[in-house]
């Protein structure tokens, strides 16, 4: 048995999967949830992790998209996307029964640190899937007592259960009173912001609203503080500076146009910044996770 190669820990960790359409969900603004079986991808995948599936036959060229949710024991996956361009209008028509390939999971997750135990947990559009797969998954680390607040931005509706948010949360305005059901129920608060006047959403960016939070915390519970966020380059810019005024650690998930995605193509390659040296990494294996400080937007 050959021994694992350092310099390329991604290797034997992607898994091929034929994968079988379990139930396909059309939402409002061309918003589908997706769920197949795919055993191997349920039981390795983790938060910020993603799979690359094959829309169709007939197009060669795969999609990524980020993991929402797994069930390692009934062995599927979840993944909720929003159609654009001619792959994902493919992907659309799939139904309940069919097969499609499936490569996952890939990439490198959220590291989490038991000494801040505070998460802030921040999705805009297509990047709220890996922050539900993250807060879901905190009651299966027990590391820490592990205390998340979950802010989700959109400017179309919410593909899930919205409910009145039934705890206040301190230092959230009464504007914000719209949480996510799924969440709710397993004890994790989340707040909803739109500049599209969804009902109950925070009428402002996801960010304004993390800001009224740190604003009210101690020096002291600030430090128990992380953030980790997924979203359109704009939002992860103002993450990353938001960070850096509150002193904050964050760990950012990229999305890239990318072929291949396990790290052959380059074609999904950023620009780092580590220790003083520019880099050139790779957002398919290197990522898609990075530290917000190092990554040159």
């Amino acid at each position: 048995m050959n021994s694992p190669d350092p310099a390329r820990p991604h290797r034997g960790t992607i898994h091929l999967c034929d994968a079988e359409v379990l139930t396909h969900e059309a939402h409002a603004a061309d918003q589908y949830i997706l769920r197949v079986h795919a055993a191997a991808c349920a039981e390795a995948a983790r938060p910020g992790t993603f799979a690359h599936l094959t829309c169709d036959d007939e197009l060669p060229m795969r999609r990524p998209l980020s993991i929402m949710r797994v069930d390692a024991e009934a062995g599927w996956v979840e993944f909720l996307y929003k159609t654009h361009g001619h792959g994902l209008t493919r992907l659309a028509r799939r139904r309940p029964g069919e097969h499609l390939s499936l490569l996952g999971p890939i990439g490198t997750p959220f590291r989490l640190d038991p000494a801040r135990p505070k998460l802030l947990l921040l999705g805009g559009g297509v990047g709220i899937p890996p922050m539900l797969f993250l807060a879901e998954s905190l009651d299966q680390d027990s590391r820490a007592q592990w205390q998340p607040l979950v802010l989700m931005g959109s400017e179309i509706p919410f593909p899930f259960e919205i409910a009145q948010a039934p705890r206040r949360v301190p230092g959230l305005p009464e504007t914000a009173s719209a949480a996510l059901q799924p969440l709710e129920a397993r004890g994790v608060p989340s707040r909803l912001s739109s500049l599209a006047g969804l009902p109950g959403c925070y009428p402002g960016y996801v960010t304004d609203l993390a800001r009224h939070w740190l604003d009210t915390l101690s020096p002291a519970e600030r430090g128990q503080v992380a953030i980790h966020a997924c979203g359109p380059t704009p939002m992860l810019r103002a993450v990353r500076a938001l960070a850096a005024e509150y002193a904050l650690p964050c760990q950012i998930s990229l999305e890239e146009y990318m072929a291949c995605a396990v790290g052959g193509c380059a074609g999904c390659a950023v620009e780092i910044v580590r220790d003083g040296q520019r880099q050139m990494k790779r957002v398919c294996v290197d990522g898609p996770v990075f530290e917000a400080a190092d990554v040159c937007f």
